[in-house]
């Protein structure tokens, strides 16, 4: 048999050859871009007005933009933080209307029309928040990342205490107590890796204090 004569070996070489290729060529043609006519839907900007920090704000933003990154990358204001970006650390808590949130859960466009303070609106150095001089006292910041959401959320929790609002730690629902438990449950939500934690609750009860007195 010449060398140039089809054998059963190399038919099915060269059938295996062909399947492999194909797969290839598939995703090859579905990874072909959009026709330059495509939709454009989704870069369409959409317009939000904020208060933050008692100043009112105009933004022209892709709606998928979160409220973190419009704070952040829009307004500059970089004392907020993008530690986790799920939710899970707490490093970008603002309060917004009066109630703490993880920025980074939710869209800008969401809140069109809200107020929103950052750790930049809550102080200055020459004039800090009461919260942020116990911090310094306490030493409750450490490296100091976790610490704008830290500050913002201890200050929205003793309102929420003052409130009367309960967490799952409140034993009695007609006297919410401001005890370690109570404030180590809602501040559960934000994760300080340098662990000071105790630190932390220790400002928060000394502010708690100096409101009463």
């Amino acid at each position: 048999m010449s060398s140039n004569s089809m054998t059963r070996r190399g038919l099915l070489a060269g059938g295996a050859a062909v399947a492999a290729a194909t797969p290839l060529a598939t995703c090859a043609h579905a990874a072909t871009p959009a026709p330059s006519g495509a939709s454009q839907e989704g870069a369409r900007m959409h317009s939000v007005e904020l208060t933050v920090n008692g100043r009112d704000v105009h933004l022209q933003i892709d709606p998928r933009t979160s409220l973190l990154d419009a704070l952040r990358e829009h307004l500059h204001l970089t004392g907020t933080k993008k530690g986790c970006d799920h939710g899970q650390c707490g490093a970008c808590t603002v309060i917004v209307e009066g109630r703490r949130i993880n920025s980074c859960l939710t869209l800008a466009v969401m809140h069109d029309g809200d107020k929103v303070t950052t750790i930049e609106g809550l102080g200055t150095p020459e004039a800090l928040h009461p919260m942020q001089k116990a911090f310094i006292v306490h030493d409750g910041y450490q490296c100091g990342y976790c610490t704008p959401g830290q500050i913002c959320s201890a200050v929205a929790v003793l309102d929420e205490i003052e409130a009367g609002i309960p967490s799952h730690a409140t034993a009695d629902l007609d006297k919410v107590a401001m005890d370690d438990a109570e404030l180590r449950e809602r501040m559960s939500g934000n994760i300080c890796r340098c662990a000071a934690y105790s630190n932390i609750i220790a400002a928060m009860k000394d502010v708690a204090g100096e409101a009463k007195a």
